[in-house]
């Protein structure tokens, strides 16, 4: 404990209170000694980073709660404890530290925040690291809430997204499965003789086109509708 204490800079007994607090994970024991490793010190430096952004104990403490009540990254894709980014998906996972991500949304990374970011599947947990399943919902959410949008509304909107474009994948992948076939790898396929694209992954741009001009030209007439109802100005 001791060895622990001086490699975080912090002396003995705040160590103890912290443990007494629950803001460590229990030590590894063998008969009477116990064993602390760096992910106690990685935990011990999270905590000292999130007190100095303002954060309580109290507040450390539901963090904590929460972020090991979440989901690890296996179970976010769906392929077991083991699982790497797999290879269907476009979006590119960011790995931050807790105070990394309070660093993205300053005053904003509150308990009730992380677990509907959690429980949206934006966030897992591997270790004492927190993974964003993808860097441009992340820098795009960061980007609104320095803008002044609370982050609980960003969560909100994203979960009401989420609802919408489940229902256009599903509406565009039922297209495609009912007029086009499975494409098996021919003489002129694939030199590993491995399958070629499904129609599905091979027109997914298409689809991401189709959505992006329509919710632009939702846009055009929301903006269009806005100033057609503002008031005449004085030059007009």
């Amino acid at each position: 404990m001791e060895e622990l204490a001086r490699k975080a800079g912090i002396p003995v007994r705040t160590l103890r209170f912290y443990r007494e607090r629950k803001l460590l994970p229990p030590p590894r024991r063998e008969g009477r000694i116990a064993w602390y490793d760096d992910r106690h010190l990685a935990r011990l430096r999270t905590i000292a980073a999130l007190l100095e952004r303002g954060h309580t104990l109290n507040g450390i403490a539901d963090l904590v709660t929460t972020f090991e009540s979440g989901r690890g990254v296996g179970e976010l894709f769906g392929l077991g404890e083991d699982a790497v980014v797999p290879s269907w998906t476009e979006e590119t996972p960011v790995r931050l530290t807790p105070e990394a991500l309070a660093d993205h949304f300053a005053g904003e990374v509150t308990t009730e925040n992380l677990a509907a970011a959690l429980d949206l599947g934006y966030l897992a947990t591997d270790g004492e690291e927190i993974v964003h399943v993808s860097r441009r919902l992340l820098d795009v959410s960061a980007a609104l809430v320095r803008e002044g949008v609370p982050l609980a509304a960003v969560l909100q909107a994203g979960r009401q997204v989420r609802e919408h474009t489940t229902a256009m994948a599903e509406i565009f992948a039922t297209m495609v499965r009912s007029h086009l076939a499975e494409e098996p790898a021919g003489e002129g396929g694939p030199a590993n003789g491995a399958a070629a694209d499904a129609p599905l992954e091979r027109l997914r741009p298409l689809a991401k086109s189709v959505v992006e001009a329509e919710l632009s030209m939702a846009l055009d007439r929301l903006l269009r509708t806005e100033k057609e109802a503002r008031p005449p100005g004085p030059d007009a």
